[in-house]
């Protein structure tokens, strides 16, 4: 099936909505051969400027999601519109409830002990069917990498959640995607932190205004106010390279 795609400052999104990439993890999971997906917010545009090697994995992945409001915006602007956000967190959520009623397996693999624990917890008894394949924090060195990689392909999970930051969680599993063999790959980052009770999602309201990035900042501003100074400037800056390029006679979106 052939999936639309976008490209911004040279970065891939798919043209999909969240109902849409459902449709597509299923379709993957039949097939029972690995996918990742990827889902792409301000921050991971930005990296994947200067990281290479990020964007190769991003516009060679299966399925690209826009995970933030400003990028479907970014999108309408251009003039070449994206249906709608794919958040990661949404998803997961969205795949948990799915995998209870048809039967997945899951694996959930990353953030503390305590807190994968704590999800896991979480989920068990919001959906008491759910298959859970396995589950391990992720703190573990370079060198057992491969054999958490056996651990988790030894477990026959359909569905693999891997709660690392970005860009890790994206090489980790470039590195080891087909010897973990799981049909459907998705890094969830922080998001077993919110499940478990860690952080604080922002209000609906504020996610739809696309201010969950500063929803973050009031919680942490010590912490994050330069991550967002220089993140929210670089991508202002993108979007005026795309625009100035687009008017550019003779240039292709």
């Amino acid at each position: 099936m052939t999936i639309e795609k976008a490209f911004f400052s040279g970065v891939r999104i798919d043209k999909v909505d969240l109902e849409q990439t459902l449709d597509h993890c299923d379709r993957f999971i039949r097939t029972r051969v690995p996918h990742q997906i990827v889902v792409v917010n301000v921050a991971k545009l930005v990296k994947a400027k200067t990281d290479k090697f990020l964007r190769r994995i991003i516009n060679e992945a299966d399925l690209v999601g826009a995970d933030g409001v400003p990028l479907v915006w970014l999108s309408r602007l251009l003039k070449d519109p994206i249906p709608g956000r794919v958040n990661g967190t949404d998803l997961m959520e969205k795949l948990v409830q799915r995998a209870a009623q048809k039967g997945y397996s899951i694996y959930f693999l990353g953030a503390r002990l305590d807190v994968v624990r704590k999800v896991v917890e979480v989920y068990r008894a919001k959906y008491p069917t759910l298959k859970v394949a396995g589950y391990r924090d992720g703190y573990f060195r370079p060198q057992e990498e491969a054999r958490v990689a056996d651990e988790i392909r030894a477990s026959g999970a359909d569905i693999l959640f891997l709660a690392f930051g970005s860009p890790k969680k994206e090489k980790f599993v470039r590195r080891w995607v087909y010897r973990m063999n799981v049909p459907l790959i998705h890094g969830v980052g922080g998001s077993f932190d919110v499940v478990a009770g860690v952080t604080k999602r922002a209000p609906v309201w504020m996610q739809s205004a696309g201010l969950e990035w500063f929803y973050r900042f009031l919680q942490e501003p010590e912490r994050m106010w330069k991550r967002y100074l220089f993140t929210n400037a670089e991508f202002f800056l993108v979007v005026v390279a795309e625009l100035f390029r687009r008017a550019l006679p003779f240039q292709k979106a």
